[in-house]
């Protein structure tokens, strides 16, 4: 049975703003490349469809994990995870068309109607456009202004009210090309307007239940498949994009966005509403434009990326991770990983790795099967891929933690073998512990276990028994910091007993205070508890 949108008053509820945040971010993960491919401006970097699915994945993965009740609440943590989580130009845009449908509040019960998301677009578009130092028509705010302005004045539902936006920003996308020289040129409709027409029919399919089809209105130009091979140069003027988070007042922006103005373009500046801000632009100067924050207030989460370091003809390398469970997915995705997640409890297939070698649209990918029983199916799907013409290799990650310290070495841009290299070595580098719960009766390396038992395995192997998890778990962290960690990283599973991963993170700070440690809840490895050290 097909399950009701919205409520029986018409009112949108906190679980259909629960399934249009997911079914926005895995459609955008869907059209990535087809994304990319459009992207010419401000740069043609092709990462204005990876961007906008990274921050739709970070929103709706906070969204998830979060107990609001309301549509007003569910639309105020996915628009203030967005801005967290916002990458780039795009996804700092989008970010604040989801924080002006949250400024609107509710009705009296939380519900979200028609009323309140006109009202709601409106305010995203200001809050766009406040945001956006220098706006270009042409771009996604354009088409966001024209999901606005078509919205019949007439009273009417929710359901025709988000199929007119959808329309509107639909119908806006295709004239982008007579608005933007650059588009014009390359012969295809702006990159980040196409992400927010996925956007909006994504919610038109959440308001009227499934009953409209994804992307029915827009065709894209033919010369997208041109613009996939554009090289990333950067712009003529500005090398570098910056992009950090910002603790600071209202009143510091105001400096802050004339500082960077001078300094370079593409510049925007992008709230959460409650003092932090998310800072994106593109400068030659780097120090700069990090220290023009520091001047304005506390700047965290700092990254640069450096437009021309591909040389012509290189192709950058993907990586597709298997991992499973929210935290784990978005620790991948938001570095930028195509994640392959098993359904349930059954196992990956080869055809899934596959497919997503694929989607990644790379000529070079990187594979991390993060489990030993993956790796099998991993190296079936690159010998697929690789008699396709693609360049597949298999890193022979045998856990979530080895995956990541591998996503901690890769350089999308360095030589692939040098890549392939230093990740194994980075994976080969981290030991990992994991507690399982014995099924039945067994002889293990240390002795009979029984039904029941907990089970401490380092690299694999069982080197404890016991009955309580927390006793086996402190043991396990004694034996990996006999031999040195400078970094320690628990992953604590769905199923782990509240505060597991803090009680051993504290008990690693008393034994070892030079270790770093950081714990992820929600670790989807079918273990209470899994660490690795560096």
């Amino acid at each position: 049975m097909r399950q009701a949108s919205v409520d029986a008053t018409g009112a949108l509820d906190a679980g259909a703003v629960r399934r249009w945040a997911r079914a926005a971010a895995a459609a955008l993960q869907a059209h990535r490349a087809e994304i990319d491919g459009l992207n010419v401006f401000p740069v043609a970097d092709r990462d204005t469809g990876s961007n906008l699915a990274l921050t739709m994945a970070a929103a709706a993965d906070a969204l998830d994990a979060s107990a609001a009740i309301t549509a007003s609440d569910a639309l105020a943590v996915l628009a203030r995870a967005a801005v967290l989580g916002a990458r780039g130009n795009s996804g700092v845009i989008l970010s604040q068309l989801l924080r002006g449908l949250a400024s609107v509040p509710g009705d009296d019960d939380g519900g979200y109607r028609a009323e309140q998301f006109r009202a709601g677009l409106a305010a995203g578009v200001e809050c766009a456009y406040a945001a956006v130092a220098e706006p270009v028509e042409g771009t996604i705010l354009t088409v966001a202004t024209a999901s606005v302005d078509a919205l019949p004045a007439d009273p009417v539902g929710l359901a025709d009210l988000v199929r007119a936006a959808a329309a509107a920003a639909a119908d806006a996308l295709e004239h982008t090309p007579e608005q933007l020289a650059p588009l014009a040129r390359a012969g295809v409709v702006d990159a980040g307007g196409r992400g927010l027409v996925v956007v909006l029919d994504a919610l038109v399919r959440a308001v009227a239940g499934g009953d409209e089809p994804a992307d029915a209105r827009v065709t894209v130009p033919a010369g997208a498949q041109h613009v996939r091979g554009i090289r990333e140069s950067g712009s003529a003027e500005f090398e570098y994009e910056v992009q950090y988070l910002l603790d600071a007042p209202a009143s510091a922006t105001a400096g802050l966005r004339r500082a960077l103005l001078q300094l370079g373009d593409s510049v925007v500046i992008a709230g959460t509403g409650d003092g932090t801000w998310n800072v994106h632009a593109h400068v030659n100067d780097v120090g700069a434009a990090i220290e023009a924050g520091v001047s304005a207030g506390t700047a965290r989460q700092i990254s640069v990326t450096r437009f021309d370091d591909s040389a012509p003809g290189a192709s950058p390398t993907a990586v597709v991770a298997v991992a499973q469970g929210p935290a784990l997915r978005n620790l991948f995705t938001r570095e930028g990983i195509t994640v392959v997640e098993p359904a349930g409890a059954e196992a990956v297939t080869a055809e899934e790795v596959l497919a997503a070698i694929r989607a990644s649209g790379a000529a070079q990918v990187v594979l991390l099967p993060n489990a030993a029983q993956v790796t099998g199916v991993a190296e079936t799907a690159a010998a697929t891929a690789r008699a396709s013409g693609a360049r597949v290799a298999v890193v022979p990650t045998r856990s979530p933690v080895q995956g990541l310290a591998a996503v901690a070495v890769h350089d999308p841009l360095r030589d692939f073998d040098d890549d392939v290299v230093a990740m194994a070595e980075a994976a080969a580098a981290t030991r990992f512990a994991e507690i399982v719960i014995a099924s039945e009766q067994s002889l293990t390396s240390v002795g009979i276990c029984e039904a029941g038992d907990v089970l401490g395995m380092i690299d694999g192997e069982v080197v404890e028994i016991g009955r309580g998890l927390v006793p086996v778990a402190f043991s396990l962290v004694a034996r990996l910091l006999a031999v040195g960690a400078e970094v320690m990283t628990v992953l604590v599973g769905g199923d782990a007993p509240a505060g597991l991963g803090e009680l051993v993170a504290g008990h690693v700070r008393e034994r070892a205070p030079l270790t770093d440690v950081t714990v992820y809840l929600g670790g989807g490895t079918g273990c209470p508890l899994t660490i690795g050290v560096e």
